[in-house]
């Protein structure tokens, strides 16, 4: 999975625009929340929650790990390169689902 293919996924997503994220490539739903960030090339880091976070690590053990900001789980950080675009897809639909405003929950049914 390319950066190109991940921006183009991530994108997909209802109310889901790109953004900088402290001189990161991010993505972000209804403006404020981040979805994902890519913090070095070929790495995403995704916001998925807890329990999504660890079927992601049992699904593509050596692909996807934890990802911690301090002593709280953040999501998971995913190699792109050993992951298939239905993978990517299904992680940023997983953070799209934690994070994005009730408004475009329901508009996307």
């Amino acid at each position: 999975m390319d950066p190109a293919g991940v921006a183009g996924l991530a994108s997909s997503l209802p109310g889901v625009t790109g953004a900088d994220h402290h001189g990161r490539v991010s993505w972000r739903v209804g403006g404020t929340p981040v979805l994902a960030t890519v913090p070095e090339p070929g790495v995403l880091n995704v916001m998925v929650g807890e329990a999504d976070a660890h079927a992601a690590v049992q699904r593509h053990p050596g692909a996807v790990e934890l990802l911690w900001w301090g002593t709280t789980l953040s999501g998971v950080r995913a190699v792109l390169a050993d992951l298939s675009e239905d993978d990517v897809r299904a992680l940023l639909e997983d953070a799209w689902t934690r994070r994005a405003p009730a408004a475009l929950q329901r508009r996307r049914g």
